[in-house]
Order: C-alpha cells, then structure tokens, then sequence
C-alpha cells in the first residue's frame, strides 16, 4: 500500500510540474501586448520629434550647427586652458581664428567669382556652340511647348485671369542675406558659451542622474561622441583639403584658368557625401565648356576631377577613416536625403554627423545595441595577431 500511494504522488508531483503555472501563463499573455503598446508609443514619439525638427528648422539648423563645431572646436579651446588661458579668452580667440581663416577664404575665392560672372557673357556663344548635339531636340521641346500654350490660351481664352504678383528678386535677396545673418548669429553665440562652459552640461547631467551605473554610461557616451565626431571631422577636413589641392592642381595642368577656385569648391562640395562631387563634376564640364573650343579639352578638367574623386572614395578615405567611423552606406544615402529635405542644405552638411552620433548613443544604450549595429557598415579585414592564435582587430566606431 505504501509503495502504490509513493507511485500516485510522484505522479502527482510530475502533472503539476508539466502545467505552468496560472499567474505565469497571464503575464505572459500580457507581455506581448504591452510590448506592442511600448513599440507603438516609441513610433509616435519619434515622428512628433521628427515633426517638431521640421518645423523649428529655422532655428533647429544654427542651433545643432554650433553643436557640431563645438565639437570640432573643443579640443582647440581646452589646450589653450591648458596653457594658462582663461576659458572665456579662449573660446574667443578659438572662434575668432576659425572665422578669420574662413573670412580669408572668402576674400580668396571673391575675386575668381567675380571674374567668371563678368565674363559669363561672352563665354555663351562657346558654350552653343558645344552643345550643338542637344540643339535641335531643344528646339522642339521648345516648339511643343510654344503649341501647348497656344492650345491651352485658345480654351482659357474667355475666363477670367488672375495673377498673383510675388516678392521681387530685391526682396528676395533681403530676405535670404536676413536669414542667414540671423542663423549665423545664432550659431556663433551659442558656439562661444559652449566652448566657455566647457563640460558644464555634462557636470549638470551627471549630478542628476540617480545610479553610479548611469552616470558612467552618460561620461563614456559624451567623451566617445566628442572623440569620434572630432577626429571624423578633423580627418575628414584633411581629406577634402587633399582633394582641393589635387583639383586645383590639376585643372592648372588642364589649361583652365583659376585654379585656386575650383580647388576650393572641390573643397567645399565635398563635405556633401554624392551630391557635392556630382555638383562639383557638372560644374567644372560647364567651366571647360565656357572656356575651350574642342570638346575634348573642355570636358577633361571634369574627367580629371572624376579620376581624382574615384582615387579618393575608393582608396584613399576608406584606409583613412578605418579607424574613426564605419557607417552602412546605403543609410549614408539615405540619411542625406531626409536631412536634405528636413533642413536643405544645411541639413546635407549635418547628415553624416547626426547618423555618427546616432550610431553611438546607440551602441552604448542596451536596448538599442540592435539599432547601433543596423547603422554600422563593414568591418575591416581580421588580422591575426603574432601573440596569440586568436583573431585580433583594432577597429574602433
């Protein structure tokens, strides 16, 4: 009898250790709700921010422009601490070189400019003359669209028209040189107290957060963020430099005059990933089309500039940069394309850099390891190290 009543309750024991428990089997019919509850909510919060980043484009675009030249900018101002100068001193005379180095670059560029507006003129008999292939099928588009709008003046003949007169181009001009002096200013103020404060914010934030392990994971994000966008802008800064004096020099040994000028635009386009270098391209077929009569010669200050770009962009920056950030290129492009419509062409300026700190913060937040990893592009090739059998890497993002 024992032993038949030992076999019921071990069987007994066994049955209720199959069955999960009640309370366990509710929480985790409620786990996925709530889950796609917290999933919905993350959604809207992101297109109200995205939403709120449309509208405050007017002063969002100065604002994170004076973000991202701090960071570039910080390193400069706490050396001069370093020295002995005073942190408000020293912010001034840190933005006060980087403004005087791009006065100088404006004076340089302003008279090149001139010159080729002047003798623009002149120049377009030549450039008729070189697109002779595309004369005769713009000669009828033009004739369609002459046609169209005889048809379509002949059905709206007796409505009653109504013409809405704009600005003029004066009040264009005004209002465009407003602009830019108003988000100029904004982003020069807010540059000098960022490099005067130091790490005022992040002493702030830190002192607010309420474990140790938060305010850990806070410093190590500001200070790799500092790291990486700085050394990316500073490498990056040396590379388009690289490009310019190659572009210049070799437009000089294609005959085109000015060399110095497209050196710089080269430059300056190509802080704009894709569609600066295409810019850049059109711009200098136009130039050699303005100048020289064989077509030849006219389109080989672009193919140079072509042949340099493709050096660079497969060669060049990708053993450069291997060490500072790797991003999905495909999202690059993507990126460039949202910031360009959220911002115009300042948000194609901030693309990058936004995507890099994005990248960041989120490979150091848990929760969005996955996101992090989605932003990141190929790793480099793993090398073996001497020492040891296993695979060592110094890849940094």
């Amino acid at each position: 009898m024992s032993t038949a009543k030992q076999a019921r309750a071990a069987g007994g024991v066994r049955q209720r250790t199959a069955s999960p428990a009640p309370s366990e089997a509710a929480e985790g019919s409620r786990s996925a709700p709530w889950e796609v509850r917290t999933a919905l909510l993350a959604a809207l919060f992101v297109l109200f921010c995205l939403c709120a980043l449309y509208l405050a484009r007017d002063i969002a675009v100065p604002i994170t422009f004076a973000f991202v030249l701090s960071l570039l900018l910080q390193p400069a101002a706490r050396w001069l601490d370093r020295q002995g100068i005073p942190r408000p001193v020293a912010a001034l005379a840190t933005i006060s070189l980087f403004a005087t180095a791009l006065l100088v670059f404006g004076v340089m560029l302003s008279g090149p400019i001139s010159a080729w507006v002047a003798r623009a003129p002149e120049s377009l008999p030549r450039l008729e003359k070189s697109l002779w292939a595309v004369e005769q099928p713009l000669g009828t588009l033009q004739q369609a669209i002459r046609e169209l709008e005889r048809i379509t003046d002949g059905v709206t003949s007796d409505a009653q028209s109504v013409s809405l007169k704009g600005p003029g181009i004066g009040g264009f001009l005004f209002s465009s040189t407003r602009t830019f002096a108003i988000n100029l200013g904004t982003t020069v103020i807010l540059l000098y107290f960022l490099l005067a404060s130091g790490e005022l914010f992040l002493r702030r934030l830190v002192e607010i957060l309420p474990t140790l392990s938060d305010k850990k994971q806070l410093v190590e994000i500001s200070h790799e963020i500092e790291r990486n966008i700085s050394g990316y802008l500073v490498a990056i800064t040396f590379i388009n430099a690289c490009v310019g004096i190659t572009t210049g020099l070799a437009t000089y040994l294609c005959g085109l005059s000015d060399p110095v000028l497209w050196g710089a635009i080269a430059f300056m386009l190509n802080y704009v990933l894709i569609v600066g270098p295409i810019t850049n391209l059109c711009i200098l077929v136009l130039a050699g089309l303005l100048t020289f009569d064989a077509t030849w010669r006219a389109l080989l200050p672009g193919l140079a500039y072509l042949a340099i770009h493709v050096a660079e962009g497969h060669a060049f920056t990708p053993a450069f940069m291997a060490r500072r950030l790797t991003l999905n290129p495909v999202l690059i492009i993507l990126s460039l394309i949202f910031w360009f419509w959220m911002w115009g062409i300042g948000g194609a300026f901030l693309a990058v850099p936004v995507l890099a700190v994005l990248k960041i913060v989120c490979d150091r937040i848990e929760p969005l390891m996955a996101i992090g990893h989605f932003l990141g592009g190929e790793a480099p090739a793993i090398v073996l190290s001497p020492s040891s059998p296993t695979p060592a890497t110094s890849h940094v993002e």
